[in-house]
């Protein structure tokens, strides 16, 4: 039994959950962050001193840090499928993985926050225009990069797909116009129809 601690208004969470689901993983989650709270108390803070989800236990590990429990849980349970063994292919999902959570993730965050979490008399519209774009150029990068690959890392669906296609969701969710990505367009497509993404990418942004 895979145990995750983690609202699924959490892009993070999402991206566990849905690579659970990949794997085929009996899983248990209990809510926890934002109105859920549970992340300052001292027993979670005992498991994850940094009080943010998600957060997983199994029979012989605990984790926090979203992409290091994808790639935990790939290399545990999808070694040479969804975790490439190959060293480049590894890394090159590496990459990709990296660069959600240090590039794409923080230039869409200001626009996310602004449309979804904050109050519509309250939001900037000058965050909104700096985060777009910054994001839409970022997205042109990967328009580009999927019109030569059939997925990230190049024609089979790996752990790499999982993190970005998240942000994805995210972005395109946003109530707001967003230029034609045809490329990125059809992975996202192709990626949303895999039945694992039930419950992860075909819920409403919170």
């Amino acid at each position: 039994m895979l145990h995750i601690w983690g609202r699924l208004s959490s892009i993070n969470v999402r991206k566990v959950v849905w690579t659970a689901q990949e794997l085929g993983l009996t899983l248990q989650r209990t809510d926890a962050g934002g109105q859920f709270g549970l992340v300052k108390d001292a027993d979670f803070l005992r498991l994850n001193p940094n009080g943010l989800v998600p957060l997983i236990q199994d029979e012989t590990t605990t984790l926090w840090e979203s992409n290091v429990i994808v790639r935990y849980l790939c290399a545990q349970h999808a070694a040479g499928t969804l975790y490439p063994e190959p060293l480049v292919a590894r890394f090159e999902a590496e990459k990709w993985m990296d660069w959600q959570q240090t590039t794409l993730n923080p230039a869409g965050r200001g626009a996310f926050f602004q449309w979804v979490r904050t109050p519509a008399e309250q939001r900037n519209p000058a965050v909104i225009a700096q985060s777009t774009a910054a994001t839409e150029a970022l997205m042109g990068l990967l328009d580009h990069h999927l019109a030569q690959h059939r997925y990230l890392t190049g024609e089979v669906f790996t752990m790499a797909d999982i993190p970005v296609a998240c942000e994805v969701h995210r972005w395109f969710a946003l109530p707001q116009p967003r230029p034609h990505w045809p490329h990125l367009e059809r992975w996202y497509a192709r990626v949303r129809a895999r039945p694992a993404t039930s419950g992860v990418l075909d819920i409403a942004l919170s």
